[in-house]
């Protein structure tokens, strides 16, 4: 086993758990670090950025950590815009790490609290011109940490069809990993998980009063969500999220947050649907953060062997509870669309990233 130089490079490695013959788990601490790393290194190489500098982002909670990791590894400062979702533990950890944050006031609705962060963010970068927005909504920069992973995932499972399965927050994870992958020369099928009320893939039509789920969905367009990725869509609520995330805690003694447990809902299905191949599970991240709205309360989680999707084949079906479609690379819904000025700073972005444009 190798001696870490930092604690980063031992966060960033999977555990690799195999859930049933065909479905196994890629089970992180906190799977943003591969983003936050990967871009900081290859803004410092750029020279993007600059030792000492301070960077600034919006996060809900794993993101900040990651960056705050990321900044204290390689001596830069760090200053993030919290979610009103960001919990005590994970606030006392990103001071402690040497990060300033500004947190936003309660809020239950998602779209408030992320268009508040955006503007703070804007507000700072007024006030203080030297800062760098990371943007790991928008900068392509965030999905190259993760060719790392996807050399693991190649040498972990090896040759057959591939179908990778996590929940779409800015894109970077699922985005990231499948294109490395088939860059490879890898077939992999790739099925994106969204809650109700997200833009992304066009379901902001509904309301799920406690789906404020950290990290998955978003109620304003992200341009490192690749639309024409995707295979397959699954939209499930909290209640199905909960019940993925205790079944996987319960059966395989696994604690992941909500995005996972969703995530682990819809492999089994999909793996009971169309058998034969492996199906890799994006586990982002430890259920600590839902220990008091999930795991107290895991004696209302619904048994997972009664739960099943409604299949649809256009958007104007979809439907709460849980809903699947095939996407098949369509682009994105109409309010999922950045504006004619965001999308040509993210097409500049795009164009100076490793590897090209796409």
């Amino acid at each position: 086993m190798p001696v870490h130089e930092h604690i980063t490079d031992a966060l960033k490695a999977p555990a690799f758990v195999r859930l049933s013959g065909s479905v196994v788990l890629a089970r992180f601490e906190t799977m943003k670090v591969y983003a936050a790393l990967g871009a900081v290194r290859e803004l410092l190489d750029r020279g993007r950025i600059v030792p000492g500098q301070t960077l600034v982002d919006s996060s809900s909670g794993i993101y900040a950590l990651a960056l705050a990791l990321a900044c204290h590894r390689y001596g830069l400062g760090c200053h993030i815009v919290a979610s009103t979702a960001v919990d005590t533990v994970t606030r006392a950890q990103l001071e402690v790490l040497g990060a300033t944050v500004d947190q936003m006031p309660p809020s239950d609705s998602l779209r408030l609290d992320q268009e508040r962060r955006v503007r703070h963010v804007r507000r700072l970068l007024a006030e203080r011109p030297g800062l760098h927005w990371m943007r790991q909504y928008h900068d392509p920069v965030h999905l190259s940490g993760y060719r790392e992973f996807a050399e693991l995932a190649e040498k972990a499972l090896p040759g057959g069809e591939l179908t990778v399965v996590g929940a779409v927050g800015t894109g970077a994870s699922t985005g990231g990993l499948t294109r490395a992958l088939r860059g490879r020369g890898r077939a992999v099928r790739l099925v994106g998980v969204q809650p109700f009320g997200s833009v992304t893939f066009g379901s902001e039509g509904f309301r799920d009063p406690d789906a404020l789920i950290a990290g998955i969905g978003s109620s304003v367009p992200f341009g490192n969500v690749r639309h024409e990725l995707y295979d397959t869509l699954h939209w499930l609520d909290f209640r199905h999220a909960m019940a993925g995330a205790v079944s996987l805690l319960r059966a395989h003694a696994v604690f992941a947050g909500l995005s996972t447990g969703a995530a682990h809902l819809a492999a089994r299905w999909e793996a009971a649907q169309h058998p034969g191949g492996t199906y890799l599970v994006l586990g982002a991240d430890t259920g600590h953060r839902y220990t008091e709205r999930v795991f107290a309360r895991h004696t209302e989680a619904p048994d997972p062997h009664t739960l099943r999707p409604a299949r649809i084949e256009a958007l104007d079906a979809l439907r709460p509870p849980w809903s699947v479609m095939r996407w098949q690379g369509r682009p994105a819904p109409e309010a999922a669309r950045l504006p004619a000025h965001e999308t040509a700073q993210v097409t500049r972005a795009q164009e100076t990233a490793p590897g090209g444009a796409r």
